[in-house]
Protein backbone atom coordinates (compact mmCIF):
# COMPACT_ATOMS: atom_id res chain seq x y z
CA UNK A 1 0.00 0.00 0.00
CA UNK A 2 1.17 3.16 -0.52
CA UNK A 3 2.52 5.11 2.27
CA UNK A 4 0.74 8.20 2.14
CA UNK A 5 -2.73 5.99 2.18
CA UNK A 6 -4.87 5.73 5.31
CA UNK A 7 -7.70 3.36 5.40
CA UNK A 8 -9.96 2.95 8.66
CA UNK A 9 -12.93 0.96 8.66
CA UNK A 10 -15.61 2.05 10.74
CA UNK A 11 -17.91 -1.43 11.66
CA UNK A 12 -18.67 -3.95 14.70
CA UNK A 13 -17.21 -7.23 15.37
CA UNK A 14 -21.17 -8.56 14.61
CA UNK A 15 -21.30 -7.45 11.41
CA UNK A 16 -21.37 -10.35 8.72
CA UNK A 17 -21.26 -6.99 6.33
CA UNK A 18 -18.13 -5.86 8.03
CA UNK A 19 -16.46 -9.45 8.10
CA UNK A 20 -17.15 -9.59 4.52
CA UNK A 21 -14.99 -5.73 3.92
CA UNK A 22 -12.62 -7.46 6.71
CA UNK A 23 -11.90 -10.28 4.52
CA UNK A 24 -11.02 -8.32 1.06
CA UNK A 25 -8.65 -5.91 2.89
CA UNK A 26 -6.75 -8.84 4.06
CA UNK A 27 -6.73 -10.87 1.24
CA UNK A 28 -5.32 -7.98 -0.46
CA UNK A 29 -2.51 -7.40 2.49
CA UNK A 30 -3.76 -4.28 3.71
CA UNK A 31 -3.24 -2.35 6.73
CA UNK A 32 -5.83 -0.41 7.94
CA UNK A 33 -7.42 1.07 11.37
CA UNK A 34 -10.23 -1.13 12.65
CA UNK A 35 -12.60 1.48 14.28
CA UNK A 36 -15.21 -0.25 16.40
CA UNK A 37 -19.02 1.09 16.71
CA UNK A 38 -21.14 1.08 19.16
CA UNK A 39 -24.45 1.06 17.27
CA UNK A 40 -26.40 1.77 20.18
CA UNK A 41 -24.47 5.27 20.61
CA UNK A 42 -23.03 5.78 17.08
CA UNK A 43 -19.70 7.74 16.77
CA UNK A 44 -19.96 11.58 15.39
CA UNK A 45 -17.36 9.95 12.91
CA UNK A 46 -20.49 7.05 11.68
CA UNK A 47 -22.63 9.75 11.41
CA UNK A 48 -20.82 11.59 9.41
CA UNK A 49 -19.43 9.19 6.60
CA UNK A 50 -23.02 7.75 6.23
CA UNK A 51 -25.24 10.21 7.18
CA UNK A 52 -27.96 9.00 5.00
CA UNK A 53 -28.26 5.53 6.48
CA UNK A 54 -25.98 5.59 9.56
CA UNK A 55 -24.78 1.89 9.14
CA UNK A 56 -21.65 -0.48 9.17
CA UNK A 57 -19.18 -0.89 7.44
CA UNK A 58 -17.68 2.53 6.53
CA UNK A 59 -14.47 2.16 4.56
CA UNK A 60 -12.63 5.56 4.62
CA UNK A 61 -10.25 5.98 2.71
CA UNK A 62 -7.94 9.14 2.92
CA UNK A 63 -10.97 10.80 4.17
CA UNK A 64 -13.41 9.68 1.60
CA UNK A 65 -16.07 7.51 3.16
CA UNK A 66 -17.32 4.46 0.54
CA UNK A 67 -20.42 2.93 2.27
CA UNK A 68 -22.51 -0.62 1.66
CA UNK A 69 -19.95 -3.78 2.13
CA UNK A 70 -20.96 -4.79 -2.18
CA UNK A 71 -19.84 -1.12 -3.35
CA UNK A 72 -16.71 -0.85 -0.85
CA UNK A 73 -15.58 -4.62 -2.02
CA UNK A 74 -15.87 -2.64 -5.69
CA UNK A 75 -13.99 -0.05 -4.36
CA UNK A 76 -10.89 -1.84 -3.00
CA UNK A 77 -10.98 -3.91 -6.16
CA UNK A 78 -10.58 -0.94 -8.54
CA UNK A 79 -8.23 1.25 -6.18
CA UNK A 80 -5.89 -1.71 -5.64
CA UNK A 81 -6.61 -3.76 -8.43
CA UNK A 82 -2.83 -4.53 -8.88
CA UNK A 83 -2.74 -5.80 -5.44
CA UNK A 84 -4.01 -9.43 -4.30
CA UNK A 85 -6.28 -11.37 -5.97
CA UNK A 86 -9.28 -9.77 -8.04
CA UNK A 87 -12.62 -9.73 -6.36
CA UNK A 88 -14.24 -9.16 -9.74
CA UNK A 89 -12.47 -11.70 -12.10
CA UNK A 90 -14.56 -10.56 -15.20
CA UNK A 91 -14.74 -6.73 -14.81
CA UNK A 92 -10.71 -6.39 -14.26
CA UNK A 93 -9.65 -8.35 -17.41
CA UNK A 94 -12.45 -6.70 -19.34
CA UNK A 95 -10.98 -3.32 -17.74
CA UNK A 96 -7.25 -4.71 -19.30
CA UNK A 97 -8.46 -5.60 -22.79
CA UNK A 98 -10.84 -2.14 -23.51
CA UNK A 99 -8.22 -0.12 -21.66
CA UNK A 100 -4.75 -2.30 -22.76
CA UNK A 101 -1.85 0.41 -24.16
CA UNK A 102 -0.22 -2.84 -25.98
CA UNK A 103 -0.91 -5.63 -28.04
CA UNK A 104 0.35 -8.02 -25.24
CA UNK A 105 -1.57 -6.28 -22.24
CA UNK A 106 -4.89 -6.25 -24.43
CA UNK A 107 -4.23 -10.62 -25.04
CA UNK A 108 -3.13 -11.16 -21.80
CA UNK A 109 -6.66 -9.76 -20.64
CA UNK A 110 -8.71 -11.01 -23.32
CA UNK A 111 -7.33 -14.60 -21.77
CA UNK A 112 -8.11 -13.88 -17.99
CA UNK A 113 -11.83 -12.65 -18.86
CA UNK A 114 -13.00 -15.62 -21.78
CA UNK A 115 -11.34 -18.06 -18.00
CA UNK A 116 -13.84 -15.91 -16.03
CA UNK A 117 -16.65 -16.33 -18.35
CA UNK A 118 -15.91 -20.15 -18.70
CA UNK A 119 -16.09 -20.17 -14.65
CA UNK A 120 -19.53 -18.55 -15.43
CA UNK A 121 -20.69 -21.01 -17.21
CA UNK A 122 -20.36 -23.60 -14.48
CA UNK A 123 -21.99 -21.45 -12.25
CA UNK A 124 -25.02 -20.89 -14.27
CA UNK A 125 -25.28 -24.79 -14.78
CA UNK A 126 -24.91 -25.36 -10.73
CA UNK A 127 -27.28 -22.48 -9.76
CA UNK A 128 -29.48 -22.42 -12.43
CA UNK A 129 -30.52 -26.50 -11.84
CA UNK A 130 -31.63 -25.80 -15.56
CA UNK A 131 -34.11 -23.03 -15.18
CA UNK A 132 -33.71 -19.61 -17.40
CA UNK A 133 -31.55 -17.32 -14.75
CA UNK A 134 -28.63 -17.66 -12.29
CA UNK A 135 -31.43 -17.05 -9.71
CA UNK A 136 -33.78 -19.90 -11.32
CA UNK A 137 -36.49 -19.01 -13.00
CA UNK A 138 -36.62 -15.38 -12.45
CA UNK A 139 -34.42 -12.86 -12.42
CA UNK A 140 -31.90 -12.69 -9.30
CA UNK A 141 -28.89 -10.34 -8.05
CA UNK A 142 -26.29 -12.43 -10.28
CA UNK A 143 -28.32 -11.78 -13.13
CA UNK A 144 -28.34 -7.96 -12.74
CA UNK A 145 -24.75 -8.02 -11.62
CA UNK A 146 -23.60 -9.45 -14.94
CA UNK A 147 -26.78 -8.47 -17.17
CA UNK A 148 -24.98 -4.76 -16.47
CA UNK A 149 -21.74 -5.80 -17.86
CA UNK A 150 -23.45 -7.16 -21.24
CA UNK A 151 -23.33 -3.90 -22.97
CA UNK A 152 -19.38 -3.75 -22.31
CA UNK A 153 -18.48 -7.22 -23.01
CA UNK A 154 -20.28 -7.07 -26.33
CA UNK A 155 -17.80 -3.77 -27.37
CA UNK A 156 -15.26 -6.06 -25.98
CA UNK A 157 -15.95 -8.46 -28.64
CA UNK A 158 -16.40 -5.08 -31.75
CA UNK A 159 -13.12 -4.20 -30.24
CA UNK A 160 -11.19 -6.42 -29.55
CA UNK A 161 -12.72 -9.11 -32.09
CA UNK A 162 -13.05 -11.83 -29.13
CA UNK A 163 -16.38 -13.46 -28.37
CA UNK A 164 -16.74 -13.59 -24.66
CA UNK A 165 -20.15 -16.27 -25.48
CA UNK A 166 -20.04 -18.76 -28.38
CA UNK A 167 -22.19 -22.20 -29.06
CA UNK A 168 -18.99 -23.68 -28.58
CA UNK A 169 -17.73 -23.08 -25.42
CA UNK A 170 -20.34 -21.53 -23.09
CA UNK A 171 -23.74 -22.38 -25.03
CA UNK A 172 -25.67 -21.47 -21.25
CA UNK A 173 -24.76 -18.45 -21.58
CA UNK A 174 -25.39 -17.57 -24.69
CA UNK A 175 -28.54 -18.71 -24.49
CA UNK A 176 -29.06 -16.62 -21.26
CA UNK A 177 -27.87 -13.37 -23.00
CA UNK A 178 -30.53 -13.78 -25.37
CA UNK A 179 -32.77 -14.03 -22.47
CA UNK A 180 -31.59 -11.88 -20.74
CA UNK A 181 -31.30 -8.96 -23.28
CA UNK A 182 -34.87 -9.73 -24.58
CA UNK A 183 -36.19 -8.49 -20.62
CA UNK A 184 -38.17 -5.67 -21.27
CA UNK A 185 -35.96 -3.96 -18.19
CA UNK A 186 -33.01 -4.72 -20.21
CA UNK A 187 -34.04 -3.13 -23.47
CA UNK A 188 -34.58 -0.30 -21.50
CA UNK A 189 -31.72 0.05 -18.58
CA UNK A 190 -28.82 -1.54 -20.62
CA UNK A 191 -27.57 1.08 -23.59
CA UNK A 192 -26.09 -0.80 -26.01
CA UNK A 193 -22.06 -1.05 -26.99
CA UNK A 194 -22.23 2.28 -30.08
CA UNK A 195 -23.12 4.32 -27.22
CA UNK A 196 -20.13 4.33 -25.06
CA UNK A 197 -17.30 3.01 -27.97
CA UNK A 198 -16.90 6.58 -28.59
CA UNK A 199 -15.85 7.18 -24.56
CA UNK A 200 -12.54 8.08 -23.92
CA UNK A 201 -10.75 5.17 -22.91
Amino acid sequence: MAGEDELKLLGTWASPWVSRVKLALHLKGLSYENVEQDLDNKSDLLLASNPVHKKVPVLIHNGKPICESVVILEYIDDAYGTVGPSFLPLVIPWKVAFTADGEEEKTEGIKQMLAAVHTLEGALKECSKGKPFFGGDSVGYVDLALGGLLAFLQGTEELCGSKPFDIANTPLLLAWVERFTALDAAKVACQMSASWLSLPR
